[in-house]
């Protein structure tokens, strides 16, 4: 009587199958344009990093180094240093003055993005990021921020000594 219900429950799922298969068969095809069109992502696609700006234009990374340590693949390198009242790069007392990614390692997890406090990095819509040259694949701080938003002045930054003295 097993059996039966063995051969029963087998073709069943054959069946099944076979109504999915002729389901997709009759369904129409869907061709993405892609170089002609730009494709349409999902609102939660995970793509190329973005360091976002407050409202005034400055950078609302204050290098606590929290996406670094929640970083499973280790792909992220920052360097901090301090605002002061004449060179205000960030909101904070402290600013990234290297904000390194790279992609060869990055797993794009969003572990980085969940970690941070200020809301600085996030996943942007960008996915044109292969290169046959793995040293153009580790991304700087100034490729990944976000312009400034309008109205708001650029940051000033410090003026090196060695180019003083020239």
């Amino acid at each position: 009587m097993s059996t039966k219900f063995d051969i029963l429950g087998t073709a069943a799922a054959i069946a099944k199958g076979m109504g999915v298969t002729f389901r997709e068969m009759m369904s129409p095809t869907v061709t993405e344009n892609y170089p002609d069109e730009s494709p349409k992502f999902e609102a939660r696609y995970r793509g190329v990093h973005v360091l976002q700006r407050d409202l005034n234009g400055l950078e609302k990374c204050v290098a606590c180094f929290l996406c670094a340590a929640a970083c499973p693949s280790n792909c992220i390198y920052i360097e901090a240093a301090e605002n002061t009242q004449e060179v205000r790069i960030s909101g904070g007392e402290r600013y990234a003055k290297v904000y390194n990614i790279d992609y060869n390692r990055c797993i794009f997890c969003g572990y980085c993005v969940e970690a941070c406090p200020t809301d600085a990095i996030t996943h942007g819509h960008g996915f044109e990021a292969a290169s046959f040259n793995t040293s153009t694949l580790v991304k700087r701080k100034e490729d990944m921020l976000a312009p400034l938003p309008p109205g708001a002045k650029p940051p000033v930054f410090p003026v090196e000594e060695a180019t003083m003295a020239h």
